[in-house]
């Protein structure tokens, strides 16, 4: 494939189904930059600042994975950068026609740009950033469902320490 790709998402938070993409990602790219966009169609629990700390201790242990941040459009982020790919991760059918539309508009953006879906391990295809708050504030058990940065961040949010 190509040097660089970018991995784009909310991350808020970071779940074990992000780190299964951006770890296969980071197998097929020689550097993978794990990039945090504010969606403005959500409230996040986390500030792009924990989130980008959160991602930085949870993959530590992949060399070739930088974090960033940007509140631009991503084929202008990933033009800048000199990305080759920006990398998908799917969980069903129904995140494939979500996908596919931003894939779309992405290309009309930016053609030199490909998009890569990644059906994410089926360990982890139920698993969602809201699911896992959803869980936490109710001090439910989401070990296994997050990185161990992620659950001690979580328990502190909902005051669970």
């Amino acid at each position: 494939m190509g040097k660089l790709a970018i991995c784009p998402g909310s991350f808020d938070p970071i779940t074990n189904g992000h780190l299964d993409i951006i770890q296969r990602g980071a197998n097929v790219f020689e550097e993978v930059i794990v990039t945090v966009f504010n969606n403005q169609s959500k409230s996040p629990l986390f500030s792009v600042e924990e989130r980008i700390e959160l991602l930085k201790e949870s993959s530590k242990h992949i060399p070739n994975v930088t974090v960033d941040s940007s509140s631009r459009l991503l084929m202008d982020y990933a033009r800048e950068k000199k990305a080759h790919a920006v990398i998908r991760g799917l969980r069903a059918v129904s995140d494939f026609e979500y996908e596919m539309q931003i894939t779309s508009m992405n290309r009309k953006l930016n053609e030199d740009i490909e998009t890569l879906f990644m059906m994410t391990n089926n360990q982890y295809s139920f698993l969602s950033s809201s699911m896992v708050k959803e869980i936490a504030k109710y001090d439910g058990n989401i070990s296994g469902l997050v990185p161990e940065p992620v659950e001690k961040a979580l328990k502190s949010k909902f005051n669970y320490l």
